[in-house]
């Protein structure tokens, strides 16, 4: 691998800084808040990529007074061709950290839900996931260092937690496995982020009830930022963060896939959502 250029250092930092850059999808709450603010504790600007731009101004100002980091908003929707485009163009400049946090899950079963919004949720869970990878890794290349985590699930490892939802974190696995094989001795590395429950806005915006999960399955959100860094630091491609996951994980690796996928949705309720 050739040394990276002065032009291509100083296209991963902001107009007239000398930090690195982070680019988060979905920074606004939960996951992708917290490691946007652990990635501006640690020395990184940071390009904040979500729907709501109040919020995204919110959480740029925040990230100013703590930690002293620029942060440039970019508005969009990550279900939208167009705007995938624009995060993508904005990637090809050069960061050195990308977090693909953004995603959802549905309420309902799948054969209830709308088409349309099974496609987005198709959009947004993989079609990002991939496009923006794909805009982000020549730049990191050809500097020779880079990080890309992608935030996938347990229900990506282990079946029977919904459809659609576990599919598409089955895929990002998959795809942040196979693509860190791809990338080893190139100096960019690449995670997939496969937590467990953590209490965040996700089961919230999706309707979906998770009251009477036991208590000692969730994790906070500064649990999952914290396993997540520890495993990088580790090489570890796949992270699973918190002692229960793990040994959940570690189980179901050990039994037959069927009854797995049957403990999983005894475990944790995959009736009305995909």
């Amino acid at each position: 691998m050739s040394e990276s250029s002065p032009d291509r250092q100083a296209a991963a930092r902001l107009p007239g800084a000398h930090r690195p850059v982070a680019l988060v999808t979905g920074p606004t709450s939960g996951i992708g808040k917290a490691y946007a603010m652990r990635l501006a504790a640690l020395g990184y600007d940071l390009v904040l990529v979500a729907r709501n731009e109040d919020r995204l101004a919110a959480l740029a100002h925040d990230a100013q007074v703590r930690f002293g980091a620029r942060a440039e908003t970019l508005p969009a929707d990550l279900g939208l061709p167009e705007d995938r485009d624009r995060v993508a163009a904005r990637l090809a400049e050069g960061v050195e950290f990308l977090v693909n946090n953004a995603g959802f899950g549905l309420r309902g079963e799948f054969w209830t839900v709308e088409p349309d919004a099974l496609q987005r949720q198709l959009d947004v869970n993989v079609t990002a996931v991939v496009q923006l990878t794909r805009a982000a890794l020549p730049p990191m290349l050809h500097a020779a260092r880079g990080t890309v985590v992608n935030v996938a699930s347990t229900a990506g490892l282990i079946p029977g937690r919904g459809s659609t939802y576990s599919a598409s974190k089955a895929y990002v696995v998959s795809f942040s496995e196979g693509l860190a094989g791809a990338l080893a001795g190139t100096g960019v590395r690449v995670q997939a982020l496969c937590p467990g429950l953590v209490r965040t806005e996700f089961h919230e915006r999706a309707g979906i009830d998770m009251g009477s999960l036991p208590r000692p399955l969730w994790l906070s959100v500064d649990e999952v930022v914290a396993g997540s860094l520890r495993d990088l630091e580790r090489n570890r491609v796949i992270s699973v963060p918190g002692m229960q996951y793990k040994a959940i994980v570690a189980v179901a690796e050990l039994i037959p896939r069927s009854l797995a996928a049957r403990l999983n949705r005894g475990l944790f309720n995959a009736r009305g959502r995909t």
